[in-house]
């Protein structure tokens, strides 16, 4: 336990709190817009920042250096790389994000395939964002136990209490801007860090690649093809239907700071995947039996880095971890609200109304998530577990809703409930002969989605593209 770490720590919270604090006040936080879109109104380096700390957090921190420690850093690449390869699928479709302008994605697929597709959509998108915010907070307590005397236990609770205050008080206002703040921070600590772990503690990249374990070495890092596409799969599919992306996109001032903020997303992704990889996978090399979901947290916290970056590094990762719980417990609400309250009351919710429910909706998922996350053995199999069912389930039909007209209500159907079923029954089974869920779910999502939309025809005037749909249907 270092003073420097505990002081960066706390003064980083500090500063996360009052930025919170800030957002929360009326004059930034009015309306149901205000508290889901941030007014509409984010500037490009703000939006940038936000989507790259909503989607950078416990489970790239502590499940990516996992799976690096554990594999080595040429699989890390299979694994890691959903997310560039989902970023560029989703900058394809970033314009016509933007111009549905939907509260949710069940709100974009109502408007294609009918009633009956959002409230699914919306069930599901709640399973899977509470497991998510679920390792947000487990991962939290990681860090805060290995600089503080606190228990992970303790710091667990901790991290879920500022998670919920930061997404009850400003909305997205107040978590795009510590996303912003936490993207500068945690990119400039790992950056940092990789040739003062690489090359001053380990020996230099000759000695680093040398010293690795065998199977490290190799592109498959003893994992079969299969296995790592197993891997891959689960990020890949959440990212390409991930409803914080989606909000965040809708959220730009325009269309094109919609796309160009997509772009920046994608590059500034590698300037924290390729750190996770080559850091996560240097850590067994310096401490060959640690927690492997610890590995880039211990290179900071073990004095293998300077004080002060390895403080910054692990205030940034525990303020990725807190903005993305935040951004999924704020999302996760939302779907309550607008695809519940809204969608099925007989008035127009007035917007203090949508505001008391938004924040007594994120208080009851926070409360679930932490619960949740004492269920699961590791990070990395609660990670992989959220994403495979949401990913499985709704990739697909958002998919065809922008780029498939053919796509029925009947196909969109089959392929939500039997992606989600085939996804938890393999998982309940233990996930027989060791094969990955998803390798099982997303063919049977697949080829119902396409089979069924084959078999059965598009007679209902929902059935259009959404661009034929108007914005902002009931919600």
């Amino acid at each position: 336990m270092q003073t420097v770490h505990i002081s960066i720590l706390i003064a980083y919270l500090a500063v996360m709190v009052a930025v919170g604090a800030w957002f929360s006040r009326r004059r930034h936080v009015s309306s149901g817009d205000d508290f889901m879109f941030a007014g509409r109104s984010l500037p490009k380096p703000v939006l940038i920042g936000t989507l790259l700390a909503t989607w950078v957090g416990s489970g790239t921190i502590i499940g990516g250096a996992n799976f690096a420690y554990t594999y080595g850093p040429l699989a890390s690449i299979f694994f890691l790389a959903g997310t560039p390869m989902g970023i560029l699928a989703l900058y394809y479709v970033s314009r016509k994000v933007r111009s549905a302008s939907r509260y949710t994605v069940p709100e974009l697929l109502e408007a294609r395939f009918g009633l009956a597709a959002r409230m699914i959509a919306a069930g599901i998108t709640l399973l899977a964002y509470t497991g998510i915010v679920a390792y947000q907070f487990t991962g939290g307590g990681y860090i805060i136990s290995m600089i503080t005397s606190l228990s992970t236990g303790e710091g667990t609770l901790l991290v879920a209490a500022l998670v919920t205050f930061l997404a009850i008080g400003g909305g997205l206002f107040s978590v795009a801007w510590t996303d912003f703040l936490s993207a500068l921070v945690i990119v400039f600590g790992l950056v940092v860090a990789i040739p003062l772990v690489i090359g001053d503690d380990v020996g230099g990249f000759g000695a680093y690649w040398n010293d690795l374990p065998e199977t490290s070495t190799t592109w498959s890092g003893g994992l079969s093809g299969l296995e790592l596409l197993g891997y891959f799969l689960p990020l890949f599919l959440l990212i390409l239907a991930d409803q914080n992306m989606y909000q965040r996109l809708t959220a730009a001032q325009d269309e094109g700071t919609a796309r160009s903020s997509t772009a920046g997303f994608f590059f500034s992704s590698f300037l924290v995947t390729v750190p996770v990889a080559l850091l996560g996978s240097a850590a067994v090399i310096l401490m060959p039996n640690i927690n492997p979901d610890t590995a880039i947290l211990s290179l900071a916290s073990e004095h293998y880095l300077p004080a002060v970056i390895g403080g910054l590094v692990l205030a940034g990762a525990l303020a990725f971890i807190v903005t993305t719980g935040s951004s999924f417990l704020l999302s996760g609400a939302s779907n309550v609200v607008y695809d519940g309250f809204a969608r099925f009351s007989k008035t127009e919710l007035p917007d203090a109304s949508r505001l008391r429910i938004h924040r007594v909706t994120v208080l009851a998922i926070a409360a679930t998530a932490y619960v949740l996350g004492k269920f699961f053995p590791s990070v990395l199999e609660l990670q992989l577990y959220s994403y495979t069912v949401y990913g499985v389930a709704l990739a697909p039909p958002v998919l065809a809703v922008l780029l498939w007209k053919r796509a029925t209500r009947a196909g969109a159907l089959t392929c939500m409930i039997l992606g989600t079923v085939v996804t938890i029954t393999w998982e309940e089974l233990d996930q027989p002969l060791d094969v990955n869920s998803v390798l099982i779910s997303l063919p049977v999502a697949l080829v119902s989605l396409v089979g069924v939309s084959l078999l059965t025809k598009p007679s209902d005037p929902l059935e259009a593209s959404v661009e034929d749909s108007a914005p902002g249907a009931r919600s």
